[in-house]
């Protein structure tokens, strides 16, 4: 009618005929059809309806829904099938008391489908169905929904973003709709009735003029507003659907819309094709001749998304590895299987079912994002998620887990804040990190008694150990990815750092390249070694070349080579280990087994070398505050004979709470770095020399002599800055260094270092002659070559 209006008010036809042939047109088509009910069904609804008042609390709370910032729309999928789902459970429950409850309708089902054409979409269950009264109290009146203490919450300042947790989570339909229709049907009851509600004061509740159209159980039917029209989409239905209810139990079918090939229908009318004319018959042929063309028809089926099985709730011993890997990839989308996993089944405090994966890789971009990704473990409820990335369920560290869990102890449809301050929550994530750590243990546990196999059994070929050498243990592959996550862990994880610990690998100076654990350090250590030894660097081959280790190569201690820059503030976090402290051999105060003569020598010689110190620690004083070095920010503690050194002049180290070399490079690339507090940390230097190097010896001579011997200001000077190098620490002025260098060098090869600089003269005649002489040859080649293009000529 409407279009026939406009047609006629844009003077597209103004003839009597056609208007009365549009009339017939329109009042021979059927009424339309929404959700079941045609205009004729409507009316008489209308008519016998009752129309009942909202209780003063579920009024106030269809306002507070409706009218709230509650951003996640899509919760109300996640509601209505958990109520479908419950409806269900109650059904087979009775089937088990009362065979006959199912009657014909046998299937469990629930069914999801949209129309576009009446902006509606149904969610219908086969489950236990509501009677008229149910409809009334359930949907009507607080009842036992807790309604009220929802309320109550929400004026204590609790979040509104909060559907479900009290029992209300059927309301949640209004976050998308204008009106709800539900339609039931309960054995209970002989009639099925009609539920309607515009989000108003007000719902109706009316018998279904169409009798018994479901058998038994309820559809729900939701009347969109205009802004939830994407929920009309087959893609997005599936979507949510498979998200929020992909492991429950009864099947979940969607309605699908597809195109399918159609044969021609064949022309019944061939008695009458005789009696046309041959224009007609020709006219027909083509039409026949199109008809024929194969065409496509929409044909609509039912697709059931949940076809993913929940087997975390199956024994471990009944599920098979190929199930685990098929599981593992549907959950995490990865395409590798997993490289191990953990089945569980918590009981006690609270009781919850787990299954736990460690994945081959790790992302590429795990890292970039570590201080705001959440866990991707997913939290069920009875098999209904809840949040599919949660932020304490795990800890930072352990990110890079996969799972799922599900728990009947914790309140269905709930927020994540909520959740997030739930007692119970807390319980679980305590939970799930041990059984992690303890499925990393596991792994590293079978790393090592697979060590002691190989080393008790004799190989028969050499090419055998080499291949068996090449391959690397699951646990070996684990630890190359995520071992960056472990250290960190051991920063963060103060009630598990212990077990952390015993996970760590780290390369010592004894290892030939490979990564051994502490508790192998142990087994290797002296019998009157104290301390575990380590030392922090770029690489394992700057690290064995620096002075620092020379007293622990001669002694035979091996110490731990740190090159990944997690490693040195790990280390610093545990501080002992099996009660051995760690001890970097790049500060100061590194004390060593000494006997009681080596003792007695080394005072005497420091008393020997007395002058020299105190000489040296006066130059670096001046050289560190008013000199050269004075923005570097390097201070000097002392100078003192060191008994760490053996074949180098000098080494410098810091002091014992302040950075390494390592330490202070890592903080000054970053790039928020702050110099002061830099400065600050870096701690005051100490410069210690070795009193059996000739250089030091010599300077020693010198400064007896004279102490303002220039040519030993020079060499201390020198002998310093290239020791700050060597150690790993930057000079912020080079410029110094580098002309005492080429002055010595100057002087090595018989030049005067402070000779002026002249130009260089270059003597022109040579050049002119050089110039002419050249010009001459290329003439005479010339005439050379003309001459014998003319004999050829």
């Amino acid at each position: 009618l409407k279009y026939l209006l406009q047609c006629v008010f844009s003077m597209r036809a103004l003839s009597v005929p056609w208007l009365l042939t549009a009339w017939w047109a329109l009042a021979d088509q059927p009424d339309a059809v929404v959700d079941g009910f045609t205009t004729e069904d409507r009316e008489k609804m209308t008519e016998s309806s009752e129309k009942h008042e909202f209780q003063a609390e579920v009024n106030r709370l269809m306002d507070i829904i409706i009218n709230s910032l509650y951003t996640d729309k899509q919760v109300f999928v996640r509601e209505l099938i958990s109520n479908a789902a419950d409806a269900l459970e109650k059904a087979r429950f009775m089937s088990v008391q009362d065979e006959a409850f199912l009657g014909d309708n046998k299937d469990l089902e629930i069914k999801v489908e949209y129309d576009d054409e009446g902006k509606t979409l149904s969610i219908v269950d086969s489950g236990i169905g509501m009677t008229k009264a149910d409809l009334i109290n359930n949907l009507g009146t607080v009842a036992k929904s807790g309604t009220t203490n929802f309320l109550e919450a929400i004026q204590d300042g609790a979040d509104a973003n909060l559907i479900g947790q009290f029992g209300v989570g059927f309301y949640a339909a209004f976050l998308v709709a204008d009106k709800v229709t539900v339609t039931s049907k309960c054995n209970d009851d002989p009639k099925q009735h009609v539920w309607e509600s515009s989000a108003d004061a007000s719902f109706t509740v009316t018998e279904d003029p169409r009798g018994n159209t479901l058998g038994r159980g309820t559809r729900v039917t939701l009347h969109l507003k205009e802004d939830a029209h994407e929920f009309l989409s087959e893609d997005k239905l599936k979507e949510l659907t498979k998200k929020y209810s992909q492991f429950m139990q009864f099947p979940i079918y969607v309605k699908t819309k597809k195109e399918i090939e159609a044969d021609a229908e064949e022309d019944d009318d061939d008695d009458d094709d005789e009696e046309k004319d041959d224009a007609e018959v020709k006219e027909e042929d083509e039409e026949k001749k199109e008809e024929k063309q194969p065409g496509k028809k929409t044909v609509h089926e039912w697709e059931q998304v949940n076809t993913q099985k929940a087997i975390w709730l199956r024994q471990k011993e009944d599920v098979k590895e190929e199930e685990y890997n098929e599981f593992y990839k549907a959950i995490s989308k990865d395409y590798l299987d997993p490289l191990s996993y953990t089945h569980f089944n918590a009981e006690g405090e609270i009781e919850f079912k787990s299954i736990l994966f460690l994945p081959k890789k790790a992302p590429f971009d795990m890292m970039d994002n570590y201080w705001t990704k959440k866990s991707e473990v997913k939290l069920y409820v009875r098999r209904v998620l809840v949040a599919e990335k949660f932020e304490e369920l795990l800890p930072r560290y352990l990110n890079f887990v996969r799972g799922v869990v599900d728990s009947d102890d914790l309140p269905l449809n709930v927020s994540r804040e909520q959740l997030q301050q739930n007692k119970i929550m807390k319980v679980i994530s305590k939970k799930l990190v041990r059984k992690t750590l303890e499925l990393l243990k596991k792994l590293a546990k079978d790393e090592s008694s697979e060590e002691e196999d190989e080393e008790g059994e004799e190989k028969e070929a050499s090419t055998e150990e080499d291949k068996k050498d090449d391959e690397e243990t699951p646990w070996q592959k684990f630890y190359k990815e995520f071992a960056k996550n472990l250290k960190m862990g051991c920063y963060e994880d103060d009630s598990n750092r212990s077990k952390i610990s015993k996970l760590l690998r780290f390369a010592t100076t004894k290892s030939d390249g490979k990564e051994i654990s502490l508790d192998q350090y142990l087994d290797n250590m002296k019998d009157n070694q104290e301390s575990i030894y380590y030392m922090a660097g770029e690489s394992k081959e700057v690290l064995e070349k620096s002075p620092s280790l020379q007293i622990f190569q001669k002694k035979g201690i091996e110490v731990l080579t740190l090159t990944d820059h997690l490693d040195e503030s790990c280390i610093q976090k545990l501080a002992d280990y099996e009660g051995k402290k760690f001890v970097s051999i790049q500060k100061a105060d590194i004390k060593l087994e000494e006997t009681e003569e080596e003792k007695k020598r080394f005072e005497k010689i420091k008393d020997m070398y007395k002058p020299l110190t105190d000489w040296w620690k006066e130059k670096l004083t001046d050289l560190t505050e008013k000199g050269a070095l004075k923005d570097s920010g390097v201070k000097v503690e002392s100078v003192q004979l060191s008994k760490r050194l053996v074949d180098s002049p000098c080494v410098v180290v810091t002091s014992q709470f302040g950075y390494s070399a390592h330490q202070e490079k890592i903080m000054r690339a970053q790039a928020f770095q702050n110099k002061d507090q830099l400065n600050m940390m870096a701690g005051r230097k100490t410069l210690e020399i070795n009193p059996n190097h000739p250089v030091v010896h010599d300077l020693l001579e010198k400064i007896k002599q004279d102490k303002e011997n220039s040519q030993a200001v020079d060499t201390a000077t020198v002998l310093f800055q290239t020791a700050m190098i060597e150690s790993g620490y930057d000079i912020s002025d080079p410029s110094v260094l580098v002309k005492k260098v080429y002055a010595m060098m100057s002087k090595e090869i018989g030049v005067d270092p402070n000779a002026p600089m002249k130009e260089i003269e270059v003597p022109e005649e040579e050049e002119e002659a050089e110039d002419t002489a050249d010009a001459e040859d290329e003439d005479d080649a010339d005439e050379t070559e003309s001459d014998s293009k003319k004999e050829e000529l």
